[in-house]
């Protein structure tokens, strides 16, 4: 009886260390994959174009473009109005200069948002790498939970067993007790 017992509690303990495994073997392939996305993201090939709006809208927003702006704006002024009559290109009150202003607006502002549009799928890309981690953390939540279960599970088995013996036990002294009172 008790090797019979011993049997059924080892392949009982086999069993649980097999779903064990398992578990953990599913939670490694489903984290491979992950990672494997992770660091192999699709390589970005960018043209000449973006790669230029992306330069221009750099230096479009950064305060040595400002800074260079005014000093241009500056000079251009102040010639136009301290230089002599025949040396001014642009008198008061500045028409070539408000064209230049117009047309660097008219062409900045499309190539800006066209440096925009790709930060944008470049966010876009980054948020889904975000997505895609906590979808990691989250497997590995759940992979954890099962292993709680699969522990619970066991735990209770084991609980219900050793109490299986225990009634077992106390029904053998019962017996003997009854058997002992019987022979008084």
């Amino acid at each position: 009886m008790k090797n019979i017992q011993g049997n059924r509690l080892m392949t009982e303990q086999e069993n649980y260390m097999c779903k064990l495994h398992e578990i953990v073997e599913r939670s490694i392939e489903e984290q491979n994959l992950l990672m494997h996305s992770l660091e192999n993201p699709p390589l970005e090939s960018s043209t000449v174009g973006q790669r230029i709006s992306d330069k221009v809208a750099r230096f479009g927003g950064s305060w040595k473009f400002i800074i260079i702006f005014i000093a241009i704006l500056f000079v251009w002024i102040c010639f136009n109005v301290m230089s002599l009559h025949s040396l001014r290109f642009d008198p008061y009150p500045f028409i070539l200069m408000n064209l230049v202003l117009s047309c660097i607006a008219a062409l900045q502002a499309p190539v800006i948002m066209m440096s925009q549009n790709r930060q944008e799928e470049k966010d876009r890309k980054e948020s889904e790498n975000d997505y895609m981690i906590n979808m990691k953390s989250e497997m590995q939540i759940r992979s954890l939970h099962e292993k709680m279960d699969l522990l619970e599970e066991q735990q209770i088995k084991s609980l219900f067993d050793t109490q299986a013996k225990q009634f077992e036990l106390l029904a053998a002294i019962n017996k003997k007790l009854d058997h002992i009172i019987a022979e008084k």
